[in-house]
């Protein structure tokens, strides 16, 4: 078992609205790593964060994409620094991955710079969201089989450009 696709990319970029959406437009069942974690851990990711520090979450993140990437044939969606774990990457390189890619300002906007993302809080947190993309990007290009910009596009748009793109060769022809 296989997901169809798996989404990646930074806060801001679509994942937890192209997901779903995207599921449902090539049939099949929409899967977030970051709930699996949240309904095994009873603790709000923010919480993990505060708690048990950036280390202890990474850990548990490990695990539960692992787990998904085994169990789920449908679209999974990978919280933002999935891709950052070295084992995580290396079992990427089995699967169609998605890169939504956002710009700093659409990121922005989308986020509102939430405090509900533990690594965007802080005393400049434009800054921090722009170090974060600067750092991420590079990874997240390097696990993707497919990128798509999501900077002043409607979600729709974005899941009709990729369900063209993941149709299977048979149904193309």
């Amino acid at each position: 078992m296989s997901p169809r696709a798996v989404i990646v990319g930074p806060p801001g970029s679509g994942k937890s609205t192209v997901g779903p959406l995207l599921a449902a437009a090539l049939g099949v069942a929409f899967r977030d790593s970051d709930d699996d974690i949240v309904a095994r851990t009873g603790r709000s990711i923010s919480d993990i964060f505060a708690e048990d520090g950036e280390p202890a979450f990474r850990a548990l993140e490990a695990e539960a994409v692992a787990t998904a990437l085994a169990e789920h044939d449908g679209v999974l969606s990978l919280g933002g620094g999935a891709p950052l774990t070295p084992g995580t990457r290396a079992r990427l390189a089995e699967h169609t991955v998605v890169f939504l890619n956002v710009g700093l300002a659409a990121g922005v906007q989308r986020t509102g710079l939430s405090s509900a993302r533990p690594l965007l809080a802080g005393v400049n947190p434009r800054a921090t969201f722009k170090k974060l993309l600067d750092e991420r990007a590079p990874v997240y290009r390097e696990v993707a089989t497919v990128e798509v910009v999501t900077d002043d596009r409607m979600p729709a748009e974005i899941v009709a450009d990729l369900a063209a793109r993941l149709a299977p060769a048979e149904a193309k022809e």
